[in-house]
């Protein structure tokens, strides 16, 4: 090969990795991580689906991508369901790092008159072993 074509395959490269990664970055920002959100649509209605929560069940759910950092144990991306029995209350479920074992966070979030606070109590669909998305953050 010669030097010109060397030269432009070497411009045209760094052109390209010039262009992708900001991109790459921004939708990352915008999205959440695709890695993360294929692990939470993959293994979270599995677990529910075990638990015994039909889609009749279920009201919503979806993949989410909380905004402050969570739990290091976890992938940072969580899964939301709101159940048809209890309209007013969002439960999350994250996937841990070791293992990928679903878990239910302690946390969620209840509408009254309009307002979004965080429960942490016993609920109609609270696990006994849930874990705190916000411990072990530094």
């Amino acid at each position: 090969m010669n030097k010109n074509k060397i030269l432009i395959i070497t411009i045209m490269l760094i052109a390209v990795i010039l262009f992708a990664l900001p991109i790459g970055f921004i939708y990352v920002l915008n999205n959440g991580n695709p890695y993360t959100k294929y692990i939470a649509n993959k293994y979270v209605p599995e677990y529910l689906e075990e638990k015994g929560y039909t889609e009749e069940k279920i009201e919503e759910s979806h993949y989410v991508e909380p905004k402050h950092l969570i739990n290091k144990d976890y992938y940072h991306g969580h899964y939301m369901v709101i159940f048809k029995d209890e309209p007013n209350t969002t439960y999350l479920y994250g996937i841990t790092k070791k293992g990928k074992r679903v878990q239910q966070f302690c946390e969620k979030d209840r509408l009254s008159n309009g307002i979004s606070e965080i429960v942490e109590g016993e609920t109609k669909h609270s696990e006994q072993d849930c874990k705190s998305s916000l411990d072990n953050r530094d």
